[in-house]
This record gives C-alpha cells, structure tokens and sequence, in this order.
C-alpha cells in the first residue's frame, strides 16, 4: 500500500518538475491590469520585449482592466501556477484591500512574488492662475478655504489618488477629489484651470512642467528629480514627513516551482539591471528596482500595512 501511493505522489509531481526543467517553452502571458496608456502598461511594454529575449520566448502584454486592478488579478490567481501567466501591477495591489469589502483573492495568500521593476515619484502640479508659488503658500490657501479646491485624480484608488490624500492628511488640509477616468484628463483639467492641483507621476508631468503650463510645487520622493533639478521635495519644500513613490512589482498565481520563480526573477533583474533599461527608465522618470522574490514580497506586505493605516484611519473612499 505504501509503495503504491508512493509512486502516484512521485507520479503526480512529475509535471511539475518537468516544467519547472524545460521552462519556459511557449510564449508567456504578462497581464496589466489598467487600460493601454497608463503607467503600468508602459511599463509592462517596456520590460516584455527584453524578459522575452532573456528567457528565449515571447512575453505577450495582455490589459485586464476594470475595478481598480481587481479583474486583471483575479486572472492571475485563477491561472495555472507553471509561470505562464504573470503581471505587472502598482500601489493598487496594496491599497485595494483597504477599499473593497469583498475581495476576489487574498492579496498575500493568493500570489507568489517574482521581483520588483522600478519606482517613480509623482509631482504636485497646481495650475498656473492658482495664488499659490510654493507647498507653503498651497497648504496656507487650502487652509483658509477648507473644501473649496479641488485636486484631479486618475479615479478612486489610483496612485493620483493616494498621493494627495497622503499630502492632505500630513499638511492638515480639507482639498476635494475630483476622480476622472484617467490620468490624461485629470492633468489636462488641471493645467485648463477646471481644478486647481492633481499629482501625475513624474513621466506624465515632465512635458507640462518644462513648459510652464503648470506650476510643479513638489516632488513626491526623498530626493530631487534629475529631469526636473530646480523642483523641490516635498521635505525640503516643507513636508517633512511626505514621501510617496510608484513602485512597479511582477507576480504569479500562488504555489509556482521554486526554479520557475528562480528562472523568470534572474532574467527580470538582468533586464531591470542592463545600463540600456536603467537609462531608459531614467529618461522616462523611472528609477530601477531590483528585488529578489522574497524581498518583493516583504515590500508588498509593508505597503498594505502602510496604506491600510492611513485609508482606515482617514476613512478614505473610493468615489
């Protein structure tokens, strides 16, 4: 009896060392889970095509968009865990268990880490007409007008979002969200004067900065940007304890071969590492972030301990 059930469970994890062996051996799903257009599907696109050639296959970008990410990682968890369907997602993934009651997956439980990509700070925009030249003078207004400006963001839960409300609870300030479907119209609205801030990640701000159509007040990170030298941080502008970046992080479905994980984050981390894809991010507002499977996952978990603090303590929604 003893033999017998050996030899099945031997039987049984046959396929899954033998695919752990010979992967990967057909082209590879990288699912975004936001639309085309967005920071995590440019991301997505811009490390396929160098993974796909370092793992010797194509790696496909695949947008699952719809519920702040949530349909998109649904797929994932749901998919077989033999490294042929991995994603790409941002600080959604660790601030969305804060804002849905009933989600479709255990964010920690339900994925296996396969490294981190890049981060990028965010830029506090604010529009041209707004009586405000610095942090200083904006967090006096908003103080002095409680509700009565507005910020634009990307939609509820988005990384446009969390910045300012980040910004609104350390400056002490009442400023209104006003979501859009997008971060295209929100900073559009914002340089035309329809609301008076919003927080961009730094790529989408550069263009619209270096021209003066806004003003940017701040950086979101720890340091100055290279691209935008005279901006200053949040601290040095005032803000002492701000500090938000976007970070990108690459997953599978739970329970993958520990050589798969192995295999697809050594070719990750040769792809974020290469001098081509750090200049590369560099020139777009990207800051190269190389992990192993272990530490993005350590990462993650403290920022859904970070951002449940602040959304339960705030009582932030999604409107």
């Amino acid at each position: 009896m003893f033999t017998r059930l050996a030899v099945v469970a031997i039987a049984a994890a046959l396929p899954i060392f033998s695919a752990a062996q010979n992967f990967p051996s057909q082209p590879i799903r990288l699912i975004a889970p936001f639309p085309p257009g967005g920071s995590v599907d440019i991301t997505s696109r811009m490390i396929a095509e160098p993974l796909g050639k370092r793992l010797g296959v194509q790696v496909l970008v695949d947008n699952r968009s719809g519920a702040s990410g949530n349909i998109g990682m649904e797929a994932v968890a749901k998919a077989k865990p033999d490294g042929y369907t991995i994603a790409l997602n941002t600080v959604s993934l660790a601030s969305n268990p804060s804002f849905f009651a009933n989600m479709p997956f255990d964010t920690l439980k339900d994925f296996t880490p396969l490294g981190m990509v890049a981060t990028s700070q965010h830029v506090l925009l604010a529009n041209k007409n707004l009586p405000a030249s610095n942090v200083r003078e904006l967090i006096a207004l908003a103080k002095s007008k409680p509700g009565k400006l507005n910020y634009a963001s990307a939609g509820g839960g988005s990384t446009f979002h969390l910045s300012a409300e980040l910004f609104k609870d350390l400056s002490g300030t009442f400023i209104t969200h006003v979501p859009y479907r997008g971060g295209g119209p929100a900073l559009q609205d914002t340089i035309a004067g329809q609301v008076e801030m919003s927080f961009p990640v730094l790529s989408a701000a550069l263009q619209h900065a270096r021209a003066g159509t806004v003003k940017a007040l701040a950086v979101t990170g720890t340091k100055r940007s290279p691209l935008l030298p005279d901006v200053p941080t949040m601290a040095e502008a005032g803000l002492k304890d701000y500090a938000f970046t976007t970070w990108f992080y690459v997953f599978g479905p739970a329970n993958m071969p520990r050589d798969v994980v192995q295999r697809i984050n050594t070719a990750l981390n040769e792809v974020v590492n290469s001098p081509e894809m750090r200049e590369r991010f560099s020139r777009e507002g990207f800051e190269a972030f190389a992990t192993t499977p272990e530490g993005a996952g350590q990462f993650v978990a403290g920022e859904i301990k970070r951002w449940n603090t602040l959304i339960k303590a705030k009582n932030i929604k999604i409107d």
